[in-house]
């Protein structure tokens, strides 16, 4: 097949969508498909176009056999909503002459966000005269507004208009937990509309490593500590003011220190918190390259997954996926009745905790703490799952079969119809839902 993956993020973007849509697109080239990728200019999580790719309104590369062609963004580092509409105009305008550039898909793969990208999906999808996919990462614009990003009435019925047309115009949604499921039912998406293809890790890159090798654990004089790992985007939804809290709380367990791992200008607020509340069992490192991501894992006792209250809670950390399947267990500090919560939980790889909650924290790390056998065991645990439900290849077989199903609907049958995806794909959703 011809496929065209119209994303916001994209390589060389180090965290979030961009590895995952990376690792998909790579694959299925690796699988004999043809593929061209239409993406913005890189820029995150620094918000700011990355050096290599300033002052060009356009450029194209190839980059192990996906064509990636890139456009010109209005980005701003502290975006407001008229900065944000901005952003999403002139990426939506600038992809779609992109998009025309080049040979005529058999199938379009969206991915959400950015919503506002519907739009020239759509006219492409008309143009070509091709089926689309929405892959969908986030639903938006309710965590925006459950977050406090969007709070213009004018600006959320718009977004919300977005949504609809979104749901309506793709002939396929494919969503990354059951939550995501349950809210576009109470939407009135239709099921048989809906596959879900949970987000992978590659579980040959990503696997347990031995801790006493690792050089971030020798590099940053971590030996014989009991290491607490956070990684990744630091946001207002992640509430890792508690984590910080925390470590103060155990400052009287000097082998136990916390690690937090982000991009270097989110971490000055942490910081400034850090010297308030005078914390010294706490490292605040910036991002060190990709390749180097399972030796830092391999460096961790335990890995965090930090929410606040207030997140929705269909949202589903990307990390998850990569503690379990470096086989460190999880803490995760999120809502109980979240999704995070409950794939946590089901992976039988960690354990959760009320989030905000600097005790609930501090009792959850002691308690991994002082058995180091549950750590081991709820790692094992957790790695057996990434294995079973997380593996790239078998995400990689899902959409592959979801796109031959569109593309060629005369010579075979849709293995992923709704009811059918949830049962193989998304394990203890109630027969009920279905």
């Amino acid at each position: 097949m011809r496929i065209l993956i119209y994303s916001y993020n994209y390589y060389p973007e180090p965290i979030g969508i961009a590895p995952l849509i990376t690792e998909l697109a790579e694959g299925l080239v690796n699988r004999g498909h043809e593929v061209r990728v239409v993406t913005a200019m890189p820029n995150y999580p620094e918000r700011t176009v990355y050096p290599d790719y300033r002052g060009r309104l356009y450029c194209t590369e190839t980059r192990n056999g996906v064509l990636i062609q890139r456009c010109f963004v209005a980005i701003r580092p502290q975006p407001g909503l008229v900065a944000r509409l901005m952003l999403e105009g002139s990426f939506i305008t600038l992809s779609f002459v992109q998009a025309l550039r080049g040979w005529r898909p058999d199938v379009i793969l969206a991915t959400s966000p950015s919503l506002p990208a519907c739009l020239p999906v759509a006219l492409l999808k008309a143009w070509y005269r091709c089926p689309s996919i929405l892959n969908l990462q986030d639903i938006l614009p309710e965590a925006a507004i459950h977050t406090g990003l969007l709070t213009n009435p004018v600006a959320i019925r718009c977004f919300e208009a977005l949504e609809r047309f979104a749901y309506r115009s793709a002939d396929r949604i494919s969503v990354i937990a059951e939550g995501f499921w349950d809210n576009l039912q109470s939407k009135g998406v239709p099921a048989e509309k809906m596959v879900c293809i949970p987000n992978w890790v590659d579980v040959n890159f990503i696997c347990p490593l031995p801790q006493a090798t690792s050089q971030f654990r020798q590099r940053h004089q971590l030996q014989d500590k009991f290491v607490v790992l956070y990684t990744g985007n630091i946001a207002r939804t992640q509430g890792l003011k508690t984590a910080i809290r925390a470590a103060k709380a155990l400052s009287a367990y000097p082998d136990i220190v916390f690690v937090i791992v982000g991009e270097q200008n989110q971490l000055c607020e942490l910081d400034q918190l850090r010297q308030e509340l005078e914390v010294n069992n706490l490292l605040l490192l910036p991002f060190a390259p990709r390749s180097e991501l399972p030796d830092m894992l391999a460096a961790a006792d335990v890995g965090l997954i930090m929410q606040k209250r207030n997140v929705v809670g269909f949202n589903m950390p990307s990390k998850t996926q990569l503690l379990l399947a470096s086989g460190r267990p999880i803490i995760a500090s999120v809502p109980s009745d979240g999704t995070a919560a409950k794939a946590v939980l089901r992976s039988g790889g960690g354990i959760v905790v009320e989030p905000e909650n600097p005790t609930a924290l501090v009792n959850g790390v002691l308690e991994l703490y002082s058995d180091r056998s549950k750590v081991d065991h709820l790692g094992q645990q957790g790695r057996q799952y990434a294995l079973e439900n997380y593996s790239f290849e078998q995400a990689v077989d899902r959409y592959e079969r979801l796109m031959r199903a569109l593309t060629d609907p005369l010579t075979g049958v849709d293995s992923l119809k709704a009811g059918e995806s949830l049962r193989r794909f998304a394990p203890g959703l109630e027969k009920g839902k279905v």
